[in-house]
């Protein structure tokens, strides 16, 4: 460690020959200069390339490459003008060390940015994420920057010199950080290539979205185990030293995690048994409250929008123990009951025609199987019917095809003077107060 520590000091000097050479102060002024006018062509552009951007579809080529011209304008037009300095202090025969060492850390620096954003589009986008990309570009570029100065080397001595045993493992900061950095680039590749593979396989004709759905799970989950995996046996880590860690894992698991573990396993039962799968219409619970259709099939929870438009996120665990009604399991074709009643002094059968004729009142309603009424039952209060038509898109709501429906009836059944009876009760009085007659009692 103390070697380390001289090696790095013994350097100083050197450094400080460099700046105390003449022309240091004219080559400071110089990058000075374009870091400022770098700025200002950046500020100028900015805007117009955001304009631009906002104008084009998101996730459009077009809208990639001014994006990607937004993240280079600054450190190319840096580049160019320091370019254009060194240029001009070589023609005056003064020597341009620093200007140097700092083009090709600009270069870097540009090749850097467009390479983490190319692969940031691999992901959906997110806050954290555009956060990130600039924590990974700053942490890379450093890397690269002590490549291009010489230091890496003792950088990373002084790194291993600090470590501690661990049984008869060395951990040193240096692994410590490698490790982190290689599982980090390593899940980076693993979720793109993921990303990737699920989008190609969403456009793929020939393959369900059961399929769909199980590909790209086992896909992550797979890539995701590789990558830990690579980056564990690539810093010499012996695998043999995380039994331990496999063992706390389990406790964990039996203590703390079941509800997390049963909807992560449940998740892959109801991919690999295609009850569900993105598009179907459900209605979970014995009330069928929460009805709505599929959006996403996640590896905690299933996505349910219902008509409203809101998003119920049920955990998988609940769509493996309670019950289920599944509107397109099969076959999208979904009966509806409109139940209506008559008075019992009008025509039934002219009713019933008048009610399958109302059926053609929804473009929804299909005509195979054909709209039927039936006679139910003779009530207290008047003659039961029910009207029974089928439609092919649950997924719009059953709701609209009821109303325009039922609309279409109430207006037939009063053009043809049908009566829709309401409840009655007749009151039969057995005995008046004394001193008044049965007329008298008030009803």
């Amino acid at each position: 460690m103390q070697d380390t520590l001289n090696a790095l000091l013994a350097r100083l000097p050197w450094i400080g020959d460099h700046l105390a050479r003449p022309g240091v102060a004219l080559e400071l002024l110089t990058l000075l200069l374009a870091v400022m006018g770098s700025l200002l062509v950046r500020q100028v552009a900015g805007h117009t390339l955001s304009d631009r951007a906002e104008a084009t579809r998101s996730g459009s080529l077009h809208h990639l490459a001014i994006r990607s011209l937004q993240r280079l304008v600054w450190p190319v037009s840096l580049l160019i003008m320091v370019f254009l300095g060194r240029s001009a202090l070589l023609s005056r025969g003064q020597e341009t060390r620093i200007l140097d060492v700092a083009m090709p850390l600009i270069g870097s620096l540009a090749t850097i940015r467009i390479i983490v954003y190319l692969l940031r589009k691999g992901f959906r986008a997110s806050p954290a994420l555009k956060a990130w990309e600039n924590a990974l570009v700053t942490g890379i570029w450093a890397l690269v920057a002590l490549h291009l100065l010489g230091w890496l080397p003792a950088v990373e001595a002084a790194l291993e010199a600090l470590a501690f045993t661990l049984g008869e493992t060395r951990v040193s900061l240096l692994a410590t950080i490698k490790l982190v950095g290689l599982i980090a680039l390593l899940l980076t590749l693993a979720f793109w290539v993921s990303g990737v593979i699920e989008r190609r396989m969403r456009k793929s004709p020939n393959m369900t979205p059961a399929l769909q759905v199980a590909f790209a799970k086992f896909s992550r989950v797979f890539l995701i185990a590789l990558a830990f995996l690579v980056a564990i046996d690539a810093v010499g880590i012996d695998l043999t030293t995380f039994a331990v860690f496999g063992g706390a894992l389990g406790v964990g698991i039996g203590f703390g995690l079941q509800r997390i573990t049963s909807n992560f396993i449940s998740g892959f039962i109801l991919v690999l048994d295609r009850s569900i799968k993105p598009g179907d219409v459900i209605s979970v619970g014995t009330d069928g409250s929460k009805y709505g259709w599929v959006q996403e099939l996640r590896a905690r929870y299933v996505v349910v929008r219902d008509r409203d438009g809101v998003e119920r996120l049920i955990p998988n665990e609940n769509l493996i123990t309670s019950e289920v009604i599944n509107w397109s399991y099969t076959d999208k074709d979904t009966r509806v009951r409109l139940p209506v009643s008559v008075s019992y002094d009008d025509d039934v059968e002219q009713a019933m025609a008048l009610m399958v004729e109302a059926a053609k009142a929804s473009n929804r309603v299909i005509e195979k199987p054909e709209p039927v009424a039936r006679l139910l039952a003779f009530g207290d209060n008047g003659i039961e019917l029910e009207l029974r038509v089928w439609i092919a898109d649950p997924e719009n709501g059953i709701g609209n095809v009821r109303t325009d429906i039922n609309l279409a009836i109430w207006r037939s059944f009063k053009a043809a003077g049908i009566t829709i009876p309401f409840p009655q009760r007749d009151l039969h009085i057995k005995s008046a107060p004394e001193g008044q007659s049965g007329d008298a009692v008030p009803g």
